[in-house]
């Protein structure tokens, strides 16, 4: 029983000793690094120096693990050297797949990652993505390159693995180790050691997906059942506002139904929901097919962000408020509430109407970095807004911050007739002067 028991240890110690390296510390990779680095050997590799310091210091600003979780995870550490991870044996990929100015996949960062683990790859090493892609990414572009960057032959003297990332930014209550997780290998065994690696931080469990096929196609489709979800929504959010009918009213009556869907309508963004449709419709058009509902989908919630701005101009235009250089108030700029994410922000789409129109335009979100927002949208949010300032205001995240403000205090920041425009539903309907 001893000897039973020295050998299970044994085994335990053998996986244990499988560093691995972690690619890519953002919003999904530094809380993987995290829970991993709590029970084994972790080196977080980012290409960003100044994230790297700042991790060193304890500091996580996207506000995804706290100072504490950070200290908690003894044995992580953090590198911007690829050759401080050559060393591991187990690579896990989560840099971002955006979308470009064409609306097609990004996959610059997967194949800049991939030609970086490719370069120090050695035999039986495994690499995982996490990475949302469409299916057959992994196998078609990061195993050529990995071979090619390596000289290794893929399932022979190497291996990938596929664990879609489920991380929601800001929520406090899903959490990377309550998310089921599912998990792929390119050779049964190794769908077998990647799925046990997972559930050791995974306290909820892990779906062994068929293969890193199914994995890719089982990710992609997440995001794209709630576009098509909102799209529909928003749209008859348009019709409703046409028939002078309160949506939410409509929407709270219909939600008595025990199987209706408590979608919202609004501006579709983030790094997930307004990207992911896109691998997927790349994909289907690539074999020949035309996916209709799911670009259509895609169209109305990109366009919503015009349409806003169209409703609040004649809303302006009816109480003889003029909207050439108007003062515009825009109160949130982070695609969703209580984080700093500014990733595909579709926000920026009201910005870009107003000032179209010749307007000037204030941006006021106390979570953001304004580094960050002039960096990536040339737009400087301000300090604070100036009370009794603008001729239209409009409330577009649901940060907490904006829900403890009272309407008379958020009408203070307006001229004595302005326009109030509620698209998260942070007020009464009586109490606005539009909303969706």
């Amino acid at each position: 029983m001893d000897d039973k028991k020295l050998n299970m240890d044994d085994k335990k110690l053998n996986m244990d000793d499988k560093k691995i390296a972690l690619i890519g510390l953002g919003y999904v990779g530094l809380p993987l690094a995290v829970e991993f680095g709590k029970k084994r050997t972790v080196i977080g590799f980012d290409i960003n120096q100044n994230r790297i310091d700042e991790l060193k210091q304890g500091v996580d600003i996207t506000l995804e693990t706290t100072k504490q979780e950070l200290k908690d995870a003894v044995y992580l550490s953090y590198t911007s050297n690829l050759d401080d991870i050559k060393d591991c044996v187990i690579f896990i990929v989560t840099v971002p797949t955006p979308i470009d100015k064409h609306k097609k996949p990004d996959l610059n960062p997967l194949e800049k990652s991939s030609e970086s683990v490719g370069k120090i790859l050695k035999k039986d090493d495994i690499v995982i993505y996490e990475s949302t892609v469409y299916p057959g990414a992994t196998e078609e572009v990061c195993v050529p390159i990995l071979e090619q960057q390596s000289g290794l032959i893929f399932n022979k003297d190497f291996y990938c693995g596929y664990s879609p990332e489920r991380i929601n930014p800001g929520d406090k209550e899903h959490r990377v180790t309550n998310i089921k997780k599912v998990t792929a290998g390119s050779t049964p065994k190794i769908a077998t050691e990647v799925d046990e690696l997972y559930q050791e931080i995974i306290t909820v469990g892990t779906h062994k997906a068929s293969s890193i096929k199914v994995a890719e196609a089982a990710k992609v489709i997440e995001n794209t059942q709630r576009d098509v979800n909102i799209a529909l929504i928003n749209e008859l959010a348009l019709i409703f506002n046409k028939l002078d009918i309160d949506t939410e009213s409509v929407l709270e009556a219909a939600g008595t139904k025990w199987n209706f869907l408590p979608f919202r309508p609004g501006l579709v963004g983030g790094h997930c929901i307004g990207v992911d449709p896109y691998y997927l419709t790349h994909k289907a058009i690539e074999v020949g097919y035309n996916p209709e509902m799911i670009l259509a989908g895609r169209r109305l919630n990109d366009n919503m962000g015009s349409y806003v701005a169209d409703q609040v101009s004649k809303l302006m235009t009816k109480k003889r408020i003029h909207v050439v250089d108007a003062n515009i108030l825009i109160m949130g700029l982070t695609f969703k509430e209580n984080c700093p994410d500014l990733r595909n922000t579709r926000v920026v789409d009201l910005v870009k109407e107003f000032e179209g129109f010749n307007c000037n335009v204030d941006v006021y979100d106390p979570w953001v970095d304004k580094d960050e927002a002039i960096h990536e949208y040339n737009i400087k949010p301000i300090d604070k807004p100036v009370e009794g300032k603008y001729d239209a205001i409009l409330l577009a995240v649901a940060h907490d911050e904006f829900k403890a403000l009272s309407v008379e205090q958020i009408r203070a920041y307006g001229k004595g007739s302005h326009i109030l425009y509620d698209i998260k539903y942070l007020i009464k309907a009586n109490e606005s002067d539009g909303r969706l």
